[in-house]
């Protein structure tokens, strides 16, 4: 019954990892800490995408991603995959 249970719990933890493994983060809606599960964005980065959205608009692109001061291209290249533009404010 304990192995079961481990099992369970362990299942419990990972499923939400895996189910939002193949989403693509809609970088007009993601809130702080959607933005912190981005490899390579912190805390300070996740702001500062916030503040240029609040100040600039929406996204049109991942690539505008970049016109944030601290996000390079190589960053954008590196989380193409797991990137989107799909809600327009």
């Amino acid at each position: 019954m304990d192995i079961l249970r481990k099992t369970l719990l362990s299942l419990l933890l990972v499923l939400p990892l895996v189910c939002f493994a193949g989403n693509a983060v809609d970088i007009n809606a993601a809130n702080l800490e959607t933005l912190m599960s981005i490899k390579g964005i912190g805390e300070k980065r996740a702001t500062a995408i916030i503040a240029y959205r609040e100040q600039y608009g929406s996204f049109k692109s991942v690539d505008e991603l970049t016109y944030v001061k601290g996000v390079s291209e190589s960053l954008v290249e590196k989380n193409r995959d797991s990137l989107a533009v799909t809600s327009a404010k």
